[in-house]
């Protein structure tokens, strides 16, 4: 049977545990929980005055408390703030640099605390063009792109009013400063990696000596011409440079070609001259020699040694001879055979022609018949004229 079903006796209770005659030790009642919340809230903000109604007082300041908890609440939530990875914060207290805060989570009371979130690992560029007056009274066009960090968060954010028109000023300053140093052909030419280097240099010093925080990463040049009125002439004389250079290049080339050549045939001639005096001095130190050997064997045999000297003689000068000289007995004329002529007169026998020995004792004897014949024919009509 349920607690609060009819009929359940004076023994019935609550689930609390309390009767129906409303014993006191059960939960108090929820209204009679706020009114006393309600006391409780307004003596703490000053509630039950004399003479004032203790439940009016009582609501307003529960009502206060509750507006002040929300706008505690607000004030604590406004400060609470998160820092990344590449950002630092410059707080400043009651307008006083206080200080720098890092990576993460912090909080800081609103409305006194006033915080400049800068990020300091973000490459930023900036770029400028501008006409620039040479050290040689020319005018060139200039454009450099300079590439920048905040290294120092505090100067960047307080120190200096607008820092990127105060890097503006520092690059055109620098810029000018190098160019005024520099001639024109440089600038337009190969000198422009060297302008850069300096301009970054000065450019840095110029930003810490007006406590920027900014540190230069690179200073490029992008473009360097003439004005635009002249530039026409500036591209012909750029031209005529890089075709004399051109040129140069080609006679160096063409030198380094011939030099080596030249003096390799010169060094060439030379051992063959060097060759020759060798081989005729050992030619004649040879002949020389020779000479004395036969002027001794000379001395001891003579008649020998000239038959000899003759015998090798005619033996070296007919060896390159193509006649053959023959000797015909009854004869008065030394015959000799035309060899070249009958090799050359034979297609046939062009390629090669062997005369033995037999061959030579067969052509012989027909000449000598013949030498004969001619001769007695000859005695025959001399006799026959006798008559």
């Amino acid at each position: 049977m349920a607690w609060n079903e009819p009929g359940g006796g004076n023994n019935q209770k609550d689930p609390w545990g309390n009767n129906n005659g409303g014993d006191k030790n059960g939960p108090p009642d929820l209204d009679e929980a706020m009114k006393k919340f309600q006391e409780r809230i307004g003596k703490m903000m000053g509630g039950n005055k004399p003479g004032g109604s203790s439940t009016g007082g009582g609501a307003s300041g529960a009502l206060l408390g509750l507006v002040a908890l929300v706008v505690l609440g607000l004030w604590f939530a406004a400060g609470v703030y998160k820092i990344d990875q590449q950002e630092r914060a410059v707080v400043l207290r009651l307008g006083q640099f206080n200080e720098i805060v890092g990576p993460g989570l912090h909080w800081n009371p609103a409305l006194i605390d006033q915080r400049q979130v800068v990020n300091v690992t973000r490459i930023r560029s900036f770029g400028h063009t501008a006409l620039m007056l040479t050290e040689d009274e020319n005018i060139v066009e200039v454009s450099l792109s300079v590439q920048y960090t905040v290294a120092d968060p505090k100067n960047f954010a307080l120190a200096v009013r607008d820092p990127e028109r105060s890097l503006a000023q520092a690059t055109e300053s620098a810029l000018r400063h190098v160019v005024g140093s520099t001639e024109m052909h440089p600038i337009l030419t190969e000198g422009r990696d060297q302008v850069a280097i300096d301009v970054t240099g000065r450019l840095q010093r110029y930003l810490d000596s007006y406590d920027t925080g900014i540190a230069v990463a690179r200073v490029t040049i992008e473009n360097t011409q003439a004005p635009k009125q002249v530039q026409a002439a500036f591209d012909d004389v750029i031209k005529a440079r890089e075709d004399e250079q051109r040129v140069k290049n080609e006679a160096e080339t063409y030198a380094n070609g011939i030099v080596p050549e030249a003096r390799g045939a010169a060094q060439r001639v030379i051992e063959e001259a060097n060759g020759y005096k060798d081989k005729v001095v050992a030619q004649a130190e040879g002949e020389s020699q020779r000479f004395t050997a036969l002027l001794t064997e000379y001395k001891r045999a003579p008649q020998v040694t000239r038959e000899r000297l003759y015998l090798d003689t005619m033996q070296e000068v007919m060896t390159s001879s193509s006649k053959v000289l023959m000797d015909v007995e009854g004869g008065n004329n030394l015959m000799y055979l035309p060899l070249d002529k009958m090799i050359n007169s034979s297609p046939s026998s062009a390629k090669s022609v062997n005369l033995t020995d037999s061959d030579l004792r067969k052509i012989s004897e027909n000449l000598r018949r013949q030498s004969a014949s001619t001769s007695s024919s000859d005695t025959r009509t001399s006799n026959r004229g006798g008559r």
